[in-house]
């Protein structure tokens, strides 16, 4: 790297890591060397990015507005230099993807194999978290998500819909019963996640419109694989995908509940990108691959 491209990179190692030692590590510089990148940076723009104190750095408000199109530009200047490096003739490169926990597991993971096994000049390096990833800070090319989409900026192929299904154990339905109607969930033990979704509440028909019912519970997780472990093993009530339960139900370890409000409710999946005029060629050969392998029924 150049040298200004350099300082950028400091300045935005040292705002993730919240100080020059952390950055430093990163950057494999010692921090009087990241301090003095970020300094000149300052200098040449003619604005403090950062303030400091004795304790610790905060970033100013032309820091932070900095930071965010810095983080494009260093991104972009990557995805460039990365399609001239990389041998036309087959796609290759770091191809970073993150996805939900219970989405890899069951149904990326297994069809990640024969993926590598087309491309082997292709790395994948895989996240695998319910949060919500942020692509350009993260540096991620393809994001699996479900719900809403609420970022306009970035591209997007759908893979399907997911069907929710309200499901229990055997086991617990002997013990508590079986819910005849939504309403009759308040006496019962609901697990459910820990983080804000699009959604707030179990979503279920009532006459031709939908409502949400707030269930409770005594576990609450956030990954749906979690839920799914404590669904299995007689804890309670879950509301879950098709494609993190749906084997779980057709071998008999779960019992679907409360199909006849359930008709209706689905949740969509997608891929997403940031969108470049020029795909990188890893990136594209990964999205035409997630429609073909990956691809859930609508």
């Amino acid at each position: 790297m150049d040298n200004r491209t350099g300082e950028i990179e400091a300045f935005l190692r040292t705002v993730e890591g919240g100080s020059f030692a952390a950055a430093a590590k990163t950057l494999r510089q010692t921090p009087s060397a990241v301090s003095r990148s970020v300094a000149r940076l300052e200098a040449r723009l003619g604005v403090r990015l950062l303030t400091r104190t004795t304790r610790s750095l905060s970033v100013t408000p032309e820091g932070d507005r900095f930071r965010a199109q810095a983080q494009k530009l260093l991104l972009d200047l990557d995805e460039l230099e990365r399609s001239f490096a990389a041998d036309k003739s087959e796609p290759r490169g770091r191809l970073r993807v993150s996805a939900s926990t219970p989405f890899g597991i069951h149904q990326l993971l297994p069809a990640l194999p024969e993926f590598l096994q087309r491309y082997p000049k292709i790395t994948v390096d895989l996240s695998l978290s319910d949060a919500l990833v942020d692509l350009v800070g993260e540096r991620t090319d393809v994001a699996i998500r479900h719900g809403p989409l609420r970022d306009s900026s970035l591209r997007a192929r759908k893979l399907g819909s997911s069907r929710w299904i309200v499901a229990a154990a055997p086991d617990y339905l002997q013990r508590h019963g079986t819910p005849q109607t939504p309403a009759d969930l308040e006496q019962h033990n609901c697990l459910n996640f820990n983080y804000r979704r699009s959604v707030e509440g179990w979503t279920f028909l009532a006459g031709a419109r939908s409502r949400q019912y707030h269930v409770a519970g005594n576990f609450m997780g956030n990954s749906g694989e979690a839920l799914r472990l404590m669904c299995l093993g007689g804890a309670g009530i879950a509301r879950l995908g098709d494609f993190l339960i749906g084997a779980d139900v057709r071998a008999g370890r779960l019992v679907p509940l409360l199909q006849n409000y359930l008709k209706a409710d689905s949740e969509d999946v997608h891929a997403l990108y940031i969108g470049h005029a020029r795909l990188a060629a890893r990136v594209r050969v990964f999205m035409d691959f997630l429609v073909e392998r990956v691809s859930l029924p609508d």
